[in-house]
């Protein structure tokens, strides 16, 4: 009994239903958010949503079925785990907030796809470099958000009064959204050398900031490649090195046979 059910968890089958049985919620979590859809078929939504539920629970079941204590040894089994609990708590206005959060089954597709898992594996990784990107930049924008209070906050208080509107000015700024029109060149009209401050900034935040983020990202993926690419090299000698024993075997059957 526990062989089969074994098999059937980790057999392709069984992970495409489950795939798909998540896409399906998917789609019918995206019809909820159409109140005109909602009310012809509002009833088979609700009890749609009920079987997802009860399919996931009978998933998780038979997978800790299957891999006893080391299923609560896996961070993924244990993600899946917990979103299965999150949707079991009831539909209603005590738990409005679990209902919200049934969304995040859909993350169960990273679990069930293993390429997901290894990006998110190569993401998860980077967090050290990318922790201390975030750390220069934040420095950056507490220097700056500080440097244009000062210089602009009397004439400009809705965009620089104080330190938090300064941030999100400067935020937006990062992003050139209406950086220029919209906030550099109404400045500059009051203060006609306010560019000294914003083009620098542009440069360091957006430019360089931003593409050291990218890079880190663009060479954790070429480790993983490469980490595939050895592991296929890696298959692929061993695959010749069984052939080679296989002929010499042959080789010493064929002498053994002449004599």
């Amino acid at each position: 009994m526990h062989k089969f059910v074994y098999n059937l968890v980790e057999s392709e089958k069984f992970k495409n239903f489950i795939l798909i049985i998540i896409l399906l919620n998917g789609i019918t979590m995206g019809m909820e958010t159409y109140p005109s859809m909602m009310g012809p078929i509002e009833d088979y939504l609700f009890y749609f949503d009920r079987m997802v539920v009860y399919i996931f629970v009978i998933e998780i079941i038979l997978r800790i079925y299957a891999h006893k204590i080391s299923f609560f040894k896996d961070s993924w089994n244990l993600f899946d785990l917990s979103i299965v609990v999150i949707s079991l708590f009831p539909n209603n206005e005590t738990f409005e907030i679990f209902r919200i959060l049934r969304v995040f089954r859909l993350l169960r597709v990273v679990t069930i796809v293993p390429q997901m898992r290894k990006i998110v594996a190569a993401i998860a990784s980077i967090i050290p470099g990318m922790a201390s990107i975030a750390a220069l930049m934040s420095v950056l924008f507490y220097i700056s958000a500080i440097m244009a209070t000062q210089l602009f906050g009397e004439k400009f208080p809705e965009w620089f009064g104080d330190l938090g509107n300064s941030l999100y000015t400067l935020f937006q700024i990062m992003t050139l959204e209406s950086w220029s029109m919209g906030i550099a060149r109404p400045i500059m009209e009051e203060y006609p050398y306010a560019w000294v401050f914003f083009i620098p900034f542009i440069f360091i935040v957006t430019f360089i900031m931003i593409n050291l983020i990218v890079a880190v990202v663009v060479d954790a993926m070429n480790q993983l490649n490469e980490e595939k690419d050895d592991g296929i090299e890696l298959v692929h000698k061993s695959e010749m090195k069984q052939l080679r024993e296989e002929i010499n075997e042959l080789k010493e059957l064929l002498k053994s046979q002449n004599k």
